[in-house]
């Protein structure tokens, strides 16, 4: 069994007291709860109460509004709240305000020493809450106690017997007890307000056309093609089962591939003389000779050598074979060895193998025919390798069936999830050589408010999805066959063995995940016969464009531009944006710039001689071929540019493909289609 190590049992504890409900004094169980009532003492106190047992107690549940209960007038409101929680008002009866304070003096009463005072004798409310304060536990301490079993006595029959309620998580008081205690007054009525997650009612979206709303989802995924191959082989295996023999009629028939004999073998190992010559050596085990064992005659049925050794050979006759053991063969002594076989032929058959008909698929099972029969091997083919596809095909499909489940999902269970994920990562830090200081130096409220926010969708997706399969197990009535539980129970055990595992395994734990991983397969098995799926074989798949490529083919197309014009790119860019903000001239307007451009030419010829006029315009020259060059360079950087446009127009640049002209453009010349269609 996985164990955490300490460090991350601390990381636990540490996300714990990062709850605002930590130190309330109804923390409750995340997987769900009842409040019982002890038979021993009569006290009413917070029991357990496993996850699918409060899922199902709220199925159809009805929240009422207001009510009230038998005992001593108490009133109860619910209002509903985001992320599937609740606040319960209970109005709590002056009587049973009274009580509840009684019941806290007395209970103090029986453990305070007070000077004038027996221990469990009754002493006034006064003198108790003065002996308090002066022990530093606060003058309100038995008020506060009174308010949390006064709660306490109270939320059993609010939750359950009114409004069929489990909670989830903390059920805390919206006012603290502290709080509530300095206006609290036993014989007075009071309200309590307490605020607490509840599982979730269960809403499918509704889909058009479909009797069920998770019939016909619609998902796609990626697989290897089918194994044809595998196919024919299965079918070829078949029909060998089927094959049947027949006595050759002339014995003296020479054997021929295809046929049938039955033989007795005797072996030897190969040992090999100085003349490089094949004699027998040490006699081989009775598992490798035997008598009157059948051999088929066909190429690679058995030890290289055996088949081709007989073939020709006659009834009556033996044949010394020389033949290779296999490399994999389990007995590492013969494994990749040679041996020396006598073969005696003691009969002979002709063997004929059926082709799959309709009259072989009867045979088979009856009301089988030749379609059906290939149909359920080619299942059978494709399940053989399932594990390889069918992970995606769940994944694509949990996608599909999160989206059509309404449901709001508890922060508690959120914050249980993202703490153990929280707690794994630190752990997972420790064994990759962090020092425990710095993970120590991670676990702070902040880090994990961050990291609570990044993992928040795929838990809440997960939720959706563990509720979906639970439901239509329940709606479906599909269930996980016992044995096949015992069965991954026996495997698991037997692998702990072979490791040399003395851990003490949590078998009711490993049961539970067993379980659920079995009825999840069996769900998305029975989903998929009804969806509507789109299967991508991975050679019909695009190729997957190589983006840093494409990125270095862009850099080498742009450093030849730049080497062509004998200029730094970037050196280009800034003299560019330098003009551009003298002249102050947008980018669209060309005819202005070129305006401006001859102004400046004219300007500085009334100061410049005649090589200072030249100079300029070839300046003006070169600015064109670097706004050119800019231009070029914008076409491959643009982030939101499609890959494979960025990829053709980067081949375009290179020279390597034509970009073809548009025909509906205005520019169009179609002088030029006739010679293009030659």
């Amino acid at each position: 069994m996985a164990r955490i190590s300490s460090l991350a049992v601390a990381v636990c504890l540490a996300m714990a007291s990062m709850s605002p409900m930590a130190s309330d004094a109804f923390s409750i169980n995340p997987r769900g709860v009842r409040v019982s009532t002890s038979a021993s003492s009569g006290v009413k106190k917070i029991a357990f109460v496993s996850e699918m047992e409060s899922r199902n107690n709220n199925y159809g549940s009805v929240m009422r509004m207001s009510s009230s209960t038998e005992e001593g007038g108490n009133k109860s409101v619910l209002v509903k709240k985001p992320d599937s929680a609740v606040e319960l008002t209970i109005t709590a009866s002056a009587k049973a305000t009274q009580t509840a304070y009684d019941k806290a003096c007395a209970e103090v009463s029986r453990t305070i020493t007070i000077p004038g005072f027996r221990k469990g004798s009754k002493i006034p409310p006064v003198v108790l809450e003065n002996a308090l304060a002066s022990q530093g536990q606060g003058k309100n301490r038995l008020k506060a106690q009174a308010i949390n079993d006064l709660l306490n006595s109270l939320l059993e029959p609010a939750l359950k017997e009114e409004h069929n309620l489990e909670p989830l998580g903390q059920p805390s008081l919206v006012t603290p007890a502290e709080l509530m205690a300095e206006s609290f007054k036993p014989g007075q009525p009071l309200e309590l307000t307490v605020r607490c997650d509840v599982w979730p009612d269960i809403e499918w979206k509704k889909v058009e056309g479909d009797s069920k709303p998770y019939f016909g989802i619609k998902a796609s995924y990626e697989r290897d093609p089918f194994d044809q191959d595998r196919f024919n082989a299965a079918k070829n295996d078949l029909r060998e089962r089927y094959a049947t023999t027949v006595p050759l009629e002339d014995q003296q028939k020479a054997l021929a591939m295809g046929d049938a004999c039955n033989v007795n073998m005797e072996g030897w190992l190969a040992v090999e003389t100085e003349d490089g010559e094949i004699t027998k050596g040490d006699p081989l085990p009775d598992i490798a000779a035997g008598d009157n064992v059948e051999i088929v005659m066909g190429p690679g049925r058995y030890m290289d050598g055996l088949v081709e050794g007989l073939e020709g050979a006659k009834v009556g006759d033996t044949r010394t074979v020389t033949v290779s053991f296999p490399n994999k063969l389990r007995d590492k002594t013969l494994a990749g060895k040679k041996a020396l076989f006598d073969v005696t032929v003691l009969d002979a058959s002709t063997r004929t193998v059926p082709e799959i008909t309709d009259e072989l698929a009867e045979s088979i099972r009856p009301g089988l025919n030749k379609e059906s029969l290939e149909e359920e091997l080619r299942k059978a083919v494709d399940e053989q390798g399932s594990e390889t596809w069918v992970e995606q095909r769940n994944t694509a499909m949990s996608k599909s069936l999160s989206e059509l489940l309404e449901v709001e999902v508890p922060d508690t269970l959120v914050q249980q999830q993202v703490q153990e994920k929280y707690a794994m990562m630190m752990s997972e830090f420790r064994e990759q050589g962090m020092a425990d200081a710095d993970i120590k130096k991670l676990i702070t409220p902040e880090n994990f408010q961050k990291y609570k926010k990044i993992e928040k969708p795929d838990v809440v997706r997960d939720f959706k999805i563990s509720m979906a399969v639970d439901e239509i197990a329940r709606l479906e009535g599909i269930e996980v066959p016992s044995y096949q539980v015992d069965e991954q129970m026996e495997n698991i055990k037997k692998e702990q063995q072979q490791q040399g595992g003395d851990e003490e395994m949590d078998e009711t734990m490993v049961r539970r995940k067993i379980e659920t991983t079995l009825m999840r397969r069996l769900v998305f098995d029975f989903l998929a016969e009804e969806a509507d799926l789109d299967v991508i074989y991975k050679d019909q798949a695009e190729p997957e464009i190589d983006e840093a490529l494409l990125d270095q083919l862009a850099k080498d197309s742009l450093d030849r531009e730049t080497a062509s014009t004998g200029k730094d790119t970037n050196t280009v860019v800034e003299k560019e944006e330098e003009a551009v903000a003298q002249t102050e001239v947008p980018d669209d307007s060309a005819e202005e710039e070129a305006n401006l451009v001859e102004e400046n030419v004219i300007t500085q010829t009334q100061v410049n001689d005649d090589d200072s006029v030249e100079e300029e315009a070839n300046l003006v020259e070169e600015k064109e071929e670097e706004k050119k060059e800019e231009n070029n360079s914008s076409q491959f950087d643009d982030p939101d540019m499609d890959p494979e446009e960025r990829a053709f127009n980067i081949l375009v640049d290179l020279g390597m493909v034509e970009n073809t002209p548009d025909p509906d453009s205005p520019d169009y010349d179609s002088s030029k289609d006739e010679e293009m269609a030659n």
